[in-house]
């Protein structure tokens, strides 16, 4: 099946943290990038993980009344229809969701999947997450420990920040300085209040200098190197080894050393958003630059239809996006390791 059972994205997640590589999460706004998604993960004979924002949910659901509900649910079941037509398998998720917009995105689309479980069929999503970074640890974990029994019983992994990511993510913004560093302490409390999977299975969204967006370097200092404290510490207080599934937040612009230490330290999944809009984007700029006075009606000619189809651009765009996912999987060591 193309779209992971719960058992599958189990699995997926499993060979990840036992071969130390991870999937590329890649976020999508319409079906034309998760063609282009799904494409790069089939050329890297990759599986790997499409993830919709609640930003790039209220595209889907169209400009005329912006719902996210909508947006994400119609694109999980078209999903669902083309991805059979790629030799790989992928996870669908949903992506950053602060307070604010849990009720009118993550609660509604756990409910969702509820209802198809009680029908004996699979969740819609794979998995959902919940980014509290903008509250206190305290509450940021109550709400998780909530929506963690939700999603269990749905048969979902939920996916926590528990600490800030800098930069900004659909209006979420932190400053980048020193709190973008989770602690030993945090993690610990992480792992009394949601469990170490025996309450239900969770991604974590540590902090180590992460940044959302692009940045040039020396803007921040990465130190994947944190994420072993945190594992280490957790196993020194539980007696559980590496208990963390770690994701990577703000990776656009990593350099390779730091992606390596990350995924030795039990990443498992890192989103990438930045690169692909702009490996999507560069290749329609190309064109039309090109092809200016094709599409436009330029000193009233009538422009050159070829040009300014969508289609003409549009195979442009869903390439260019496609290869960098291809890149990103080689980077993430996760090429040709696809579940036969």
């Amino acid at each position: 099946m193309p779209i992971a059972t719960p058992e599958v994205y189990n699995e997926m997640l499993d060979r990840a943290k036992a071969g130390k590589f991870a999937y590329p999460a890649i976020n999508v706004t319409s079906t034309q990038t998760l063609h282009a998604a799904l494409r790069g993960f089939a050329e890297a004979e990759s599986d790997g993980i499409i993830q919709i924002s609640t930003g790039g949910a209220e595209f889907l659901g169209g400009q005329y009344n912006k719902d996210m509900v909508t947006g994400a649910v119609a694109l999980a079941e078209f999903a669902h229809v083309v991805a059979a037509k790629y030799d790989i398998t992928v996870a669908l998720h949903t992506d950053h969701c602060p307070k604010d917009k849990l009720d009118g995105y993550v609660r509604p689309l756990l409910d969702v999947s509820a209802e198809r479980v009680a029908k004996g069929l699979n969740p819609l999503f794979q998995s959902h997450m919940w980014d509290g970074s903008a509250e206190t640890l305290a509450d940021n974990l109550s709400i998780g420990q909530e929506l963690l029994a939700k999603a269990a019983a749905a048969k979902i992994i939920l996916e926590v920040e528990i600490t800030p990511t800098g930069g900004e993510e659909d209006g979420v913004t932190h400053e980048i300085n020193d709190e973008l560093y989770t602690t030993v302490d945090d993690a610990i409390r992480t792992a009394e209040a949601l469990g170490l999977g025996e309450k239900g299975r969770y991604l974590l969204a540590a902090s180590f200098g992460n940044v959302h967006g692009v940045y040039k370097p020396g803007n921040v200092v990465l130190r994947p190197e944190l994420l072993r404290d945190l594992q280490e510490g957790v196993a020194d207080r539980f007696g559980k080894q590496n208990p963390f599934d770690f994701v990577f937040h703000g990776g656009s612009g990593s350099t390779e050393q730091e992606i390596a230490t990350a995924l030795e330290n039990g990443v498992v999944k890192m989103n990438l958003d930045t690169d692909t809009q702009y490996a999507f984007t560069r290749p329609v700029a190309d064109h039309m630059f090109r092809n200016y006075d094709g599409v436009l009606k330029v000193d009233g000619e009538v422009g050159n239809k070829k040009t300014y189809d969508p289609r003409s651009w549009g195979k442009l765009a869903e390439a260019g996006m496609a290869k960098r996912v291809t890149e990103a999987c080689a980077n993430l060591r996760s090429t040709g390791t696809k579940i036969k």
